[in-house]
C-alpha cells in the first residue's frame, strides 16, 4: 500500500480521525498535508483500514535467513543448516533455490522477496507475461472461447511452460480484475458480439404466446374466470 508521503504515525492518526467522522479536508489541514494526498491514501483501500500484514508461523524469519546466509558462506550444506535451524532440509533448499542459489543468496533480499510474494492481490499472469497476453488477445478477437484458448496453448507451445493459462484466469482478467490485463474491446465482444452456438427454432412459440393461449381457453369456457368449473381429478 502506498504511503503518499505519510509516516506510520500520521497514517494511524488519519485512520483514527477518519473513524471519528472527520472530513478528509479537515484531516489534511490538521496534519499539515496536501488534501489530494490524504484523499488518495484513504481511498486506495476503499476507505477501510487494511489489517497489518502477518506472516504464517511456519514462514522463515529474517534471523533464520541470516543464519542460512552465514551457513552458505561457510560452505555448509542445506541439510546441516536445516538441522541447526530445526527446519526440514527441503525448506532450506527451496529457500536458497528461489533466491539466487548458493552464490547469490542474501538474507535481506530474500526476506523482501518473501514479503512481496505474500502480498495480495497479486498481479494477473496476463499482465506479467506480455507474449502470452498477445496470443490470448488475438484468439479472443477471433471469437475463440477461453476454454478453447486454454486447451490450444499446450498444443501450440508444448515446450514453453510460460505459455499456459487457465480459462478461469482469462475470465477473471476480462470481467473481475479489470486492471488492464486485456483490451476493453475484447470484453465487449465476448458480452454482446459472440455468435450463438445453437440458434433458436423458429417454429417454437415465444414466451409472449402463453398469455394469449390462456385468454383463448377462458373465452372457450374452460378457464377460471368463465364461470365454469375445472374438471375434477381422476
Amino acid at each position: 500500500m502506498r504511503s503518499w508521503g505519510l509516516s506510520a504515525v500520521e497514517q494511524d492518526e488519519v485512520w483514527q480521525r477518519w473513524r471519528r467522522g472527520e472530513s478528509l479536508r479537515l484531516i489534511a489541514r490538521r496534519l499539515g498535508k496536501r488534501g489530494p494526498s490524504v484523499r488518495a491514501f484513504v481511498l486506495q483501500t476503499g476507505g477501510v483500514q487494511s489489517p497489518p500484514s502477518r506472516r504464517a508461523a511456519r514462514a522463515l524469519l529474517l534471523a533464520e535467513r541470516e543464519e542460512i546466509s552465514r551457513g552458505l558462506a561457510a560452505g555448509n550444506s542445506c541439510r546441516v543448516i536445516a538441522q541447526r535451524l530445526g527446519r526440514a532440509p527441503s525448506t532450506v533448499s527451496r529457500e536458497v533455490a528461489r533466491n539466487g542459489g548458493r552464490r547469490r543468496y542474501r538474507a535481506q533480499a530474500a526476506d523482501a522477496a518473501a514479503d512481496r510474494r505474500a502480498r495480495r492481490p497479486k498481479p494477473p499472469k496476463l499482465v506479467l507475461q506480455p507474449r502470452l497476453r498477445a496470443v490470448v488477445e488475438d484468439k479472443l478477437a477471433l471469437c475463440w472461447s477461453p476454454q478453447q484458448i486454454a486447451g490450444w496453448l499446450p498444443l501450440a507451445f508444448p515446450e514453453d511452460p510460460v505459455m499456459r493459462v487457465s480459462h478461469e484466469t482469462i475470465y477473471l482478467s476480462l470481467f473481475v480484475q479489470s486492471r488492464g490485463a486485456l483490451r476493453r474491446e475484447l470484453q465487449r465482444c465476448l458480452r454482446t458480439g459472440r455468435a450463438m452456438r445453437y440458434p433458436r427454432a423458429s417454429a417454437s412459440p415465444g414466451p409472449r404466446s402463453a398469455p394469449r393461449r390462456r385468454a383463448d381457453q377462458r373465452a372457450a369456457g374452460g378457464g377460471r374466470g368463465s364461470g365454469g368449473a375445472w374438471p375434477l381429478g381422476r
